[in-house]
């Protein structure tokens, strides 16, 4: 019972991540229809960053990743006002392209720079995050996972509830056309989702390579974890993205415990097969009925 516990911690810590850089996802697909695959290397890109404003820069821990997440969010501006933007009225699957080919020069201009060896970040945590109860002990990189994941949800559901610019990002997902007749600035919709998502996964990224260390390949890899976790929450549903996150971690968890390690990044696209042949608008997803 103990180490099953121990287990539902660390998955449920690893899953806040996994649900955060979900929401990010689906946000950028209610808004504009867009599935990005560079959701991965901006995951990378954030750690490295962070990484070399601390160790090369000589930033204060505080200040590099207060940087780099500015950095993140700027970077999704540019990408949406670049990129994306030039290309609303053309076929989705062109935007679909494009998006891969981004996160195939996302990743050679970071291989490039800082190479595809294994990197560690400074273990800069404070001591009172390591917390140990008896048999029960959570690390201080799961306690910070979770503290960042509860707080980053607490912020985006009061941006989404009482901001301007959270209710117009969400008039822009329930209905585009509506939100456009009554004034909203839809582009200025999908930039600022960008920039929000492009964050998210900075930060993820940074929390992530406290865990396992920093490679372009495995971050890139985590970054395809986003997809089971949003078709099982539901393409359309942002708390479901959160919900998935947890639900993939904790099984990521309980698989690498009691099955075999190396099962563990099996887990999560087992479960996107099974989902998509039983319910394949997810748990929380809306069923789109097309009537001719």
């Amino acid at each position: 019972m103990d180490f099953f516990i121990q287990l539902l911690v660390n998955g449920l810590s690893v899953g806040f991540l996994y649900g955060l850089s979900a929401m990010g996802f689906v946000m950028i697909f209610k808004s504009s229809s867009v599935l990005n695959f560079a959701h991965g290397e901006l995951l990378a890109l954030g750690a490295f960053v962070f990484l070399s404003l601390h160790s090369v820069v000589q930033l204060p821990i505080g200040w590099a990743f207060l940087a780099t997440l500015t950095g993140c969010f700027v970077l999704g501006f540019l990408i949406e006002r670049f990129f994306l933007r030039p290309l609303i009225g053309e076929p989705l699957i062109y935007v679909i392209m494009l998006t891969v080919g981004l996160a195939a020069m996302l990743r050679g201009l970071l291989l490039l720079i800082w190479g595809g060896n294994l990197r560690t970040l400074p273990d800069f945590l404070p001591a009172w995050m390591d917390i140990q109860s008896g048999w029960l002990r959570i690390p201080p990189v799961y306690m910070a996972a979770i503290l960042v994941g509860v707080l980053f949800l607490v912020l985006f559901g009061l941006f989404f509830k009482y901001s301007a610019q959270g209710i117009f990002m969400r008039s822009v997902a329930d209905n585009q056309r509506a939100a456009l007749s009554l004034g909203v600035h839809v582009r200025r919709v999908f930039a600022l989702s960008w920039g929000i998502a492009a964050l998210v996964a900075g930060m993820s990224g940074i929390i992530l390579g406290l865990m396992n260390g920093i490679s372009v390949h495995d971050l890139s890899a985590v970054g395809l974890k986003v997809f089971p976790v949003v078709i099982l929450g539901g393409l359309n549903s942002i708390s479901g993205a959160v919900i998935g996150g947890l639900i993939i971690g904790v099984l990521e968890a309980f698989t690498g415990g009691y099955l075999s390690p190396s099962l563990r990044d099996v887990v999560p696209y087992i479960v996107l097969v099974v989902l998509l042949l039983v319910r394949p608008y997810g748990l929380f997803g809306l069923v789109e009925i097309e009537r001719v």
